[in-house]
């Protein structure tokens, strides 16, 4: 991987450091390239890893005691998985598996726990990206809780990883819409006309079956609002 390809770069709680710092850090990674529908973490496993998303996308589930899936979120590019596993010490408890052929950037814990004595400000960044995640999960559940599927569709595109596409914030949906529906607890035809009648009101725009741009992010944070 080229200097200018550094996957530490890329992921907020590496950010703070310099560029050399960067690069030492980067001697303790370990490249790992998975196929699409491959498992690159499961439930109890005796090494625990963190996982940082260079391209590609992952899905992150748990089974519940009924045996139904559960999804937890999806991860893609500069994400990071299995820092909870580091900060607590225990098992991983979920599914990881790659929606993508993907490539990440994997640290030993023992390596991180190093790293951490070296450069403390990783872990007051990791505790930052695990109280914004916090966040987005607790505005989705306040939207999931009520009767409103307007509002858990609008929360949950607000919580995408976006770019901008011509001056608009636009977003791809990560799964199909089977999934994103089981996700939002709906079904794949009300997930349909919630995006189109979003769309008919001009909040946001469709583009194919997976891009959408969200054209008036204010109207679409009062559609999250659970009422």
């Amino acid at each position: 991987m080229s200097e200018d390809d550094l996957c530490v770069a890329r992921v907020p709680i590496f950010q703070g450091l310099t560029r050399q710092e960067q690069l030492h850090v980067a001697d303790f990674v370990r490249p790992v390239c998975v196929h699409k529908g491959d498992i690159v973490c499961s439930p109890g496993q005796s090494v625990s890893r963190l996982l940082v998303m260079h391209s590609g996308q992952l899905k992150v589930s748990h089974t519940a005691a009924n045996g139904q899936e559960q999804i937890l979120r999806t991860v893609t590019d500069g994400d990071v998985v299995g820092e909870r596993a580091f900060l607590t010490g225990h098992r991983p408890v979920d599914l990881v598996v790659a929606l993508e052929d993907s490539r990440m950037c994997v640290f030993d814990h023992a390596d991180l726990s190093a790293l951490l004595r070296d450069y403390p400000d990783i872990s007051q960044r990791m505790l930052r990206t695990l109280s914004d995640r916090l966040s987005s999960v607790e505005r989705l559940l306040g939207a999931v809780t009520s009767s409103d599927v307007n509002a858990r569709v609008a929360a949950y595109l607000l919580d995408l990883p976006g770019s901008m596409r011509a001056g608009i914030p636009t977003v791809r949906l990560p799964m199909a819409k089977q999934d994103i529906a089981a996700y939002l607890g709906t079904t794949p035809e009300t997930l349909s006309r919630r995006l189109a009648a979003l769309s008919t009101s001009g909040i946001i725009e469709l583009h194919g079956r997976r891009d959408v741009s969200i054209l008036d992010i204010d109207a679409l944070e009062h559609v999250a609002t659970p009422r």
